[in-house]
């Protein structure tokens, strides 16, 4: 088979599915792509095992049609080096003999049979599916995807969940210090208005990959799941993956729903003080302390080892009792720098109980809430 294609357009699409392969993989057919040539529609699959990239593409003066495996990093190291400009393939079907001929030279490849190629793993006939657009799944995803956890005894962590119900999706993510819960509205789903919701729980792996491709799709994503496979379809990428089974924890459960003191505060205040403070902060524990009163925050943090000690006063808006209570400072951060709000609620209750950390205006269609556990206080 042969064909013509632009190397800077093949390589977008082979560094986009590139990310999937393992650099130790179980099978060696996995080191590679595997293309199939159907016409003038070029397919590349990138795979290892768990999780499956797809996409296609359209190549010029097409002759015969087949497929074969091509070695992924000697590609992709080959391709990196070419301006822009028109790639000639032309792969011997019968030893898998490949030449790729640019305006200056040739390059020569040893592909290996396409056929030894995993399959894809086959949806049920009972799957279920759920639409919606490509923009709202791209937002929760990357608004959940930081609290996931890297827990080999408790693997259901280490991913999020998908809990779809007729008219509402919620994702949650949790690492048992913090939780977030994205909700949103889908375009479309099969689960009845009368049915209890159903729900799957995606790796962290493919979900990293949606997190890079979905910005630059457009339109909606079709999702197809059933007990075991998750199947994302976008306009110019397919991604299979395994599901992590096991049950989710009751996230409902752990978030507070009394909390009398509420607090209104600028964000970016907040967290740049936190970055300041937390310098100062023991480097084991990263025990951060805020006290608030009357439209004040007070920021405090101190290593007794070195004896180093710093503390910040910024404005708010709280006129209820004073209240302290103390976070592990890396926590705090990285949920402040996960939200895209420019004013944020902390709603607590007491010391002891989790702290609600609320955008004061959330985005269209979406209402996200994130939550962290306190740390003792000695004093």
């Amino acid at each position: 088979m042969k064909f013509i294609v632009s190397s800077s357009d093949l390589l977008s699409h082979l560094q986009a599915i590139s990310r999937v392969i393992n650099s130790k993989n179980s099978l060696p057919i996995l080191d590679n792509f595997l293309f199939v040539l159907n016409g003038t529609t070029l397919t590349m699959t990138a795979s290892d095992i768990e999780t499956t990239l797809i996409t296609s593409m359209d190549v010029e003066t097409v002759e015969g049609n087949g497929k074969v495996a091509v070695a992924s990093r000697l590609l992709l190291d080959t391709l990196r080096e070419f301006s822009d400009q028109p790639l000639t393939f032309d792969i011997n079907d019968s030893n898998l003999a490949m030449v790729i001929t640019s305006a200056n030279g040739s390059y020569n490849f040893i592909g290996q049979n396409g056929d030894e190629y995993p399959r894809m793993p086959q949806l049920q006939d009972d799957a279920r599916t759920l639409a919606m657009p490509v923009s709202i799944l791209s937002s929760g995803i990357s608004k959940t995807l930081f609290c996931t956890a890297e827990d080999e005894l408790r693997p259901v962590m280490n991913g999020i969940f998908f809990d779809i119900a007729y008219d509402r999706l919620t994702l949650v993510a949790t690492d048992a210090h913090k939780l977030v819960r994205f909700k949103t509205i889908h375009s479309s789903t099969s689960v009845k208005e009368d049915e209890e919701a159903v729900n799957f729980i995606l790796p962290k792996k493919p979900a990293n990959m949606l997190k890079n491709i979905l910005p630059k799709e457009s339109g909606e994503v079709e999702i197809h799941f059933d007990k075991k496979n998750a199947h994302f379809k976008l306009s110019n990428y397919t991604m299979i993956c395994r599901q992590i089974e096991g049950r989710f924890p009751n996230y409902s459960a752990v978030i507070p729903t009394n909390n009398p003191n509420k607090i209104i505060i600028d964000r970016l205040s907040l967290l740049n003080a936190m970055k300041r403070v937390s310098v100062f902060s023991n480097q084991g524990s990263n025990l951060i302390k805020l006290y608030f009163e009357q439209n004040q925050i007070h920021i405090s943090a101190q290593d007794i080892d070195f004896s180093i000690s710093a503390e910040e006063t910024i404005s708010c808006q709280y006129d209820g009792d004073p209240i302290r209570i103390g976070f592990k400072s890396p926590f705090m951060i990285e949920i402040l720098g996960n939200i895209n709000a420019s004013d944020i609620v902390l709603e607590l209750s007491d010391a002891s109980r989790a702290g609600l950390i609320l955008p004061f205006e959330n985005d269209p269609n979406e209402e996200i809430l994130m939550l962290l556990m306190p740390m003792l206080l000695n004093d």
